[in-house]
């Protein structure tokens, strides 16, 4: 999965620079990591949305092959039962 880096530091330094109390721009600072580390190890990559796409395809590939396959005997069947 990809990675993003969030630089904390960066971050409390510019709420500081705002106005913002030290001591408060570092707590926001590292609660905003926390909550982006936590709703961000979810996230999935274009590579795995691809690979599992070519995955779902294959399989839908081999179900309908073998469904038309199920159905052609079938009629091969239910014609030479008529003939």
């Amino acid at each position: 999965m990809a990675a993003l880096t969030f630089d904390t530091l960066k971050f409390a330094e510019k709420l500081i620079a705002a106005g913002v109390p030290e001591a408060q721009a570092k707590v926001e600072a590292a609660a905003l990591s926390e909550v982006l580390e936590i709703n961000l190890k979810d996230v999935v990559t274009k590579e795995y949305l691809d690979y599992k796409l070519a995955e779902m395809k294959t399989d839908l590939i081999k179900w309908v092959v073998g469904l038309a396959l199920a159905q052609s005997g079938l009629l091969v069947g239910i014609l030479l039962k008529l003939a």
